[in-house]
C-alpha cells in the first residue's frame, strides 16, 4: 500500500515536518489546518473568515490526494473561545449539511494568539 504526501505550499510543514495531509490506501488524513491564507501568509481577523480559509485548505488538499469534501468521514474542530461555535456552524453547515461526517469540536488554546480556529478531517473513499 503507497504513502502519498500532500503539501499546501505552507512554510510550517517543513519547519514543523508534517504534511498537510496523508494518503494511504483508501484513506485520507488532513493534519490541523488553520486560516492562513498561504499564498499571502496573512491571517483573517475573524472566526468566520478563518473558517473558510481552512475548509478552502483543505478541499485543496482533498483535491490533490484525488479526494472530495463528500468523502469526509470525521472532522476534530478546535476553537479558541465556546462561543465561536454559533458563528462557524452555519459555515460548516454549508459545507458538510449534506455529508455529515462525525464531528467534535474541542474549546483550547491554538500556538499563536492570531489563531482563532484549526480544523482536522479525515476522508475515505472505500
Amino acid at each position: 500500500m503507497t504513502r502519498k504526501l500532500i503539501s499546501s505550499g505552507s512554510p510550517f510543514e517543513r519547519t514543523a515536518g508534517y504534511s498537510r495531509a496523508v494518503v494511504k490506501g483508501d484513506w485520507c488524513f488532513v493534519s490541523g489546518t488553520t486560516g492562513y491564507d498561504y499564498a499571502t501568509m496573512t491571517m483573517p481577523e475573524t472566526v468566520e473568515e478563518q473558517a473558510r480559509n481552512c475548509l478552502k485548505t483543505i478541499e485543496d488538499a482533498l483535491e490533490q490526494a484525488g479526494f472530495s469534501l463528500s468523502d469526509v468521514v470525521r472532522n476534530h474542530y478546535y476553537v479558541t473561545d465556546a462561543s465561536f461555535a454559533d458563528r462557524v456552524f452555519p459555515i460548516f453547515g454549508e459545507t458538510f449539511g449534506d455529508i455529515r461526517p462525525a464531528a467534535t469540536m474541542i474549546v483550547c488554546d491554538l500556538i499563536r494568539s492570531e489563531m482563532l480556529i484549526e480544523i482536522e478531517v479525515t476522508a475515505f473513499r472505500g
